[in-house]
């Protein structure tokens, strides 16, 4: 995946031309209800965020965490993207949801735990749709890329790759967001790269200057988690950022022309 044997790919998602100039796709971790996601997605679109994100099947660490709605959770983010026109980013954790979710999302994420899930990405090569693919916790860039030609050698070239933070000795946040994978990654490969830093993050007051950082060190967007109601979200209300919170983002990132 030599970068200067082909020119960088510009992924189109409705319009959103990811690769090109700088995206922000925004929304809360999981699908709670559909007042919530239409709330969200209306209030991100006014703020100026790209894309919407949401959760309809959640992979949780304990089988007791709220996993999602499920197919309900997809009509939500269709009639919400319906009503702003923001595109909408979903995760696939399961090949068998694949055909459902082609009817619903469009862009297919892979979270961390799949990243190696090499069945799911061989059969998301397949698909006429942009899969955004994270970096597992535990993987090098060398991992990530190969893992990332499991879905191009099957036909499909619409990969973006997401820098989300590395599991390292530090434990003052959830993750470690590797601010160096995004320059390394520009050298030497023609996918578009994002940052997660809500993720990286852990908690919601140091997720600003991560997204601004990602941003600076020339990452072409970046994938926020944000909820009407932090405190009493179903899953990750500690780092996702309120509306007010996230709105001072988008006037910063504009300030600084980092979007």
């Amino acid at each position: 995946m030599d970068k200067s044997t082909k020119d960088k790919t510009i992924i189109d998602v409705k319009g959103i031309k990811i690769g090109l100039k700088p995206v922000v796709i925004a929304g809360p971790c999981s699908v709670e209800s559909e007042e919530q996601i239409l709330h969200t997605a209306k209030f991100v679109k006014s703020c100026g965020a790209h894309m919407l994100r949401g959760g309809a099947f959640k992979p949780r660490t304990s089988p007791y965490s709220f996993q999602g709605l499920g197919i309900k959770g997809l009509e939500f983010l269709k009639k919400a993207s319906e009503e702003t026109g923001l595109p909408v980013v979903s995760e696939i954790l399961d090949i068998r949801d694949i055909q459902i979710m082609l009817r619903y999302v469009d862009v297919f994420q892979v979270g961390a735990r799949n990243m190696q899930n090499f069945p799911l990405l061989k059969e998301l090569g397949k698909i006429d749709k942009p899969v955004l693919l994270k970096r597992g916790f535990g993987c090098t860039i060398d991992e990530l890329l190969n893992a990332a030609e499991y879905i191009l050698n099957e036909g499909n070239p619409n990969v973006i790759l997401c820098e989300r933070g590395i599991r390292t000795f530090e434990n003052s946040t959830r993750f470690t967001l590797d601010i160096n994978a995004i320059p390394v990654l520009k050298e030497i490969t023609h996918l578009p790269i994002i940052v997660d830093p809500s993720h990286a993050a852990g908690k919601r007051s140091i997720v600003p200057p991560l997204a601004k950082a990602g941003l600076a060190a020339g990452a072409d967007g970046i994938i926020i988690e944000v909820h009407p109601n932090p405190d009493n979200a179903l899953s990750d209300g500690p780092q996702s950022l309120t509306f007010e919170q996230f709105e001072e983002l988008m006037r910063d990132l504009r300030k600084w022309n980092l979007i």
